[in-house]
């Protein structure tokens, strides 16, 4: 498999789509914003923890830009997408943090000096993210976000972080008597591969941009060529 050919794409840069920089004001807001977002997520676990919403961040900017997205509300969205993921965790999964995270960010948007219409997009993009009911990304920005955050949970870092949260909530490494489509979630066989069969595998086929498509394509591979060896090898065929 040539991974090392995966990453080897030319991303866009800000002079590529000639995009104006951020005013002073605008860049004040997203420090602000950004702060604040890392203090929200001081305590979430190590799955969706800070480092989780830098990648985030940093795949937003290279893929908005090439989708002449409006940076200031995708970068304040990126930062701000997981900050309602406490309180889901808090609740094993029964508090959507797309829902509690869109209202906290109303919250954090309401005395910064950006216009109505741009904070509207910033919490759209947040409550939309997750994408589990009718509230479908229905901006540019709010499907760069999207599959950011979906591209994050593919591909090499989706298999360490499927692992890293299966181990957050206690669980085995495999169940190989217990098809995947039948364990429970937050459950001592929400395993890694658990979170493969049921949800992972099934990502790329929900990108929404054609960046998104392609760098899905790419991490599905290596997904795919990974669980085909971890299987074999937990059975002691290799």
């Amino acid at each position: 498999m040539p991974e090392q050919t995966l990453c080897n794409h030319p991303s866009a840069t800000a002079t590529d789509r000639g995009g104006p920089p951020p005013t002073p004001v605008e860049r004040h807001a997203l420090a602000t914003l950004r702060e604040a977002a890392r203090g929200c997520l001081e305590t979430a676990r190590g799955s969706h923890a800070w480092d989780h919403t830098l990648r985030v961040h940093a795949l937003c900017r290279r893929m908005g830009l090439r989708a002449a997205a409006d940076m200031v509300v995708l970068e304040a969205a990126a930062y701000l997408h997981d900050i309602g993921r406490a309180a889901q965790d808090t609740a094993n999964g029964s508090v959507c943090h797309a829902v509690e995270g869109a209202r906290q960010a109303g919250d954090l948007l309401a005395p910064l000096p950006l216009a109505e219409a741009r904070k509207a997009n910033i919490v759209h993009c947040i409550r939309s993210h997750r994408f589990r009911d009718d509230h479908a990304p229905a901006t540019v920005e709010a499907r760069v976000l999207f599959d950011a955050d979906k591209l994050d949970a593919i591909g090499a870092v989706g298999v360490a972080r499927a692992y890293l949260f299966a181990g957050e909530l206690g669980a085995r490494l495999h169940n190989s008597d217990l098809p995947p489509e039948k364990s429970r979630p937050y459950s001592r066989d929400d395993t890694g591969y658990r979170e493969y069969m049921v949800k992972l595998r099934a990502i790329k086929d929900r990108m929404l941009t054609e960046e998104g498509r392609r760098l899905a394509e790419q991490r599905h591979a290596f997904m795919v060529h990974f669980f085909e060896r971890f299987l074999k090898e937990y059975a002691g065929e290799c």
